[in-house]
């Protein structure tokens, strides 16, 4: 489908569009951690890459990825135009993302990125769980040390 707006027009929009701090998903993952009793979490932290929500207890980083912006393998779609400036948009954020983890991991984080469409009502109670067996496993270690 061709673009109904003017590249002008597109452009304006487009620099709407903020790359962090989206707060309906963010929302979302704030109140599955009160619906589950899941405490010890700051919201944007101050911490390298900018986390979604640090954990600083247990040195758990955690991202909530869009789909689009990050290229989940069973979302991601590809711009009909302009692809050029796609593929280097798409491309610069999964290097970023690789140097996030990799930095994080040598600072001793643990990285958890999770996916926009696990907010999904469907999806919900097997990411809590995810992130409950995160915790532990990270609780159980620090008191092994």
């Amino acid at each position: 489908m061709a673009d109904t707006w003017t590249k002008e027009k597109r452009s304006e929009v487009m620099s709407l569009v903020r790359s962090r701090g989206n707060k309906n998903t963010e929302l979302i993952v704030v109140r599955l951690f009160r619906e589950n009793g899941i405490t010890g979490w700051r919201r944007h932290p101050p911490v390298f890459g900018r986390p979604d929500f640090a954990f600083y207890r247990h040195r758990l980083a955690l991202f909530v990825d869009g789909c689009f912006w990050h290229r989940c393998p069973k979302h991601a779609r590809n711009p009909k135009s302009n692809l050029t400036f796609w593929s280097k948009k798409f491309s610069a954020n999964k290097m970023r993302d690789r140097l996030v983890n990799r930095t994080l991991r040598i600072k001793g984080w643990k990285v958890l990125r999770i996916w926009e469409h696990e907010l999904t009502v469907k999806h919900r109670k097997k990411l809590v769980r995810r992130i409950m067996t995160e915790l532990t496993q990270l609780r159980r270690s620090a008191h092994a040390d």
